[in-house]
């Protein structure tokens, strides 16, 4: 192949996918959370009241797949991470996050409660749980190590969100989403006095 073709079929195949991989301050707008951004390049915040979001700057998505590596810890009611997709601001937006403190709980109906999908302000959790049981969060099987990193993979479309976990072929979680908020921005986002950790995100927009 001409080298100016094959620059040009790797460059359009390629310009599609974001990899974050050693992420700066200035690469992000963070709400109610310090940043820490450590050697390996691993995004970390710590936990106080209120959700936080460390929204990235100068990326948008729609549609396609985010990928990244997070972890929580086993701490009861104190451990929500995940990620923000469709926001338009810090009130408005779709979520996936994760309970890591239910992943391996003894009660079943704690573990129903792992992966959960919300959509603020009108559709967050006590809403869904109530009029919707077991159908926007339902347990992660097999159960990843609460207190370490696990593998996400969320495929977003119009119609459906397919949640996957440390490489799973089958889904955690798959919905139809309830909102079309028609924002863009992306985040971080960890829930009511949790800490939080990221990194190897990739998100893969749709062709």
């Amino acid at each position: 192949m001409d080298r100016k073709l094959l620059f040009l079929a790797l460059y359009f195949g390629a310009s599609n996918c974001f990899a974050q991989v050693k992420p700066k301050a200035s690469d992000f707008t963070v709400v109610n959370r310090q940043l820490n951004i450590k050697d390996d390049g691993t995004v970390q915040v710590n936990g106080v009241d209120n959700a936080g979001f460390v929204w990235l700057n100068n990326r948008r998505f729609t549609y396609g797949t985010i990928e990244f590596d997070v972890k929580g810890n086993d701490k009861l009611q104190g451990s929500f991470v995940g990620v923000a997709f469709h926001g338009l601001n810090d009130s408005t937006y779709e979520s996936i996050y994760f309970r890591p403190f239910n992943f391996k709980a003894d009660d079943a109906i704690r573990r129903s409660h792992g992966v959960q999908y919300i959509a603020p302000p009108l559709f967050d959790w006590p809403i869904l749980r109530e009029k919707y049981p077991n159908k926007y969060e339902l347990a992660v099987t097999p159960a990843p190590d609460p207190n370490g990193w696990f593998h996400a993979k969320i495929d977003v479309m119009a119609d459906k969100v397919s949640v996957y976990v440390n490489n799973s072929a089958t889904p955690a979680l798959v919905i139809t989403p309830l909102t079309h908020t028609g924002g863009t921005k992306i985040a971080y986002w960890v829930g009511f006095g949790s800490p939080g950790d990221w990194k190897n995100l990739k998100i893969t927009d749709k062709k």
